[in-house]
C-alpha cells in the first residue's frame, strides 16, 4: 500500500515555537520512524491518524487522500481505518481485557454484542493468546500481555493501516526481542502496513523496510532497507543521537 506524507505544522508561540515539515513516500509493509524524543515523529503519526490537522500538505494512504490542505480536505479520524496503539497502551484500567478488546469495536459492550461481533472478539483473543486472561484487569497483567491487549483492541475492527508509537519502550530486552518477532506474525497474520516509531536502532535492524530519519522537526534521510542491508543500516544509526 502505496503511503504518502507530505505535512508542515508549527506548535507554539513567541519564542517556544516547533515546526514540523516532513515528507516521505513508502510502498513497503513496515515503515519505521527513527529518531530522538522532540523529532516530530509522534506528531507525524498524529496528522495521519486525525488527531492533529496540519497546517499544510497531503496524507494519503493506498487510494485515500486523508489530508489535503489545498482542497480543504479533512477526513475525521473515526472514518479513517487506521489502528492506532500509543505508547503507553492507553488500555481501561477497570475493564477485562476482553472489554478492552471488545471497545475498539466502537458499536457496543462486549455483553451486548452481535453474534458476528462476538466471534470476531473471540477470534482476535485467540490469535493474541488472550482467551486465558479474558476476565483479567490490566494491572494484572505482564508488559507484553498489556502490549498484546493494545493490539488486540487497534486490529479487532481490521483496519487498512496500524500505527504504534514506540511499542517497545516500556519493555526489558528480552521482551522487546520476543514481541519483534510477534509483530512481525501479526503484520503478516492481518496483511496490513505498519508505521512504528522508535529510536532503537535494533527496532529498524528487525523490522524496517523503509526507515525515515528526524532530526529537529524535519526529515534527515529516507532508507529503502533490504534483509541483507537492516542490520548495517542499524549500526550505521547508532551514532546519530544521543537517546
Amino acid at each position: 500500500m502505496k503511503i504518502l506524507v507530505d505535512i508542515k505544522k508549527r506548535l507554539g508561540t513567541g519564542r517556544r515555537v516547533f515546526n514540523l515539515e516532513v515528507s516521505f513516500a513508502s510502498d513497503q509493509d513496515v515503515v519505521v520512524l527513527f529518531g530522538p524524543s522532540g523529532a516530530g515523529k509522534s506528531l507525524t503519526l498524529q496528522a495521519i491518524a486525525g488527531l492533529t490537522t496540519p497546517d499544510a500538505g497531503r496524507i494519503v494512504v493506498g487510494e485515500r487522500v486523508l489530508f489535503d490542505a489545498s482542497r480543504n480536505l479533512t477526513i475525521p479520524a473515526r472514518h479513517r481505518d487506521i489502528g492506532y496503539v500509543f505508547q503507553d497502551y492507553a488500555l481501561f484500567p477497570h475493564l477485562t481485557v476482553a472489554k478492552n478488546v471488545a471497545f475498539g469495536l466502537k458499536r457496543a459492550w462486549p455483553w451486548n454484542l452481535r453474534r458476528p461481533d462476538r466471534l470476531r472478539l473471540e477470534e482476535v483473543l485467540e490469535i493474541f493468546e488472550l482467551a486465558p486472561m479474558r476476565d483479567s484487569l490490566p494491572r494484572d497483567l505482564s508488559g507484553g500481555q498489556r502490549q498484546r491487549v493494545a493490539l488486540a483492541r487497534a486490529l479487532i475492527r481490521r483496519p487498512s493501516l496500524l500505527l504504534l508509537d514506540e511499542p517497545f519502550s516500556a519493555l526489558d530486552a528480552l521482551l522487546r526481542a520476543r514481541m519483534r518477532q510477534e509483530l512481525l506474525r501479526v503484520q503478516e497474520r492481518f496483511n496490513l502496513p505498519v508505521i512504528l516509531i522508535t529510536h532503537d536502532p535494533e527496532d529498524v535492524a528487525a523490522l524496517a523496510q523503509t526507515v525515515v530519519v528526524y532530526d529537529a522537526g524535519r526529515i534527515r534521510q529516507v532508507m529503502a532497507l533490504r534483509d541483507e542491508d537492516k542490520q548495517q543500516a542499524a549500526t550505521g544509526l547508532l551514532p546519530s543521537f544521543a537517546v
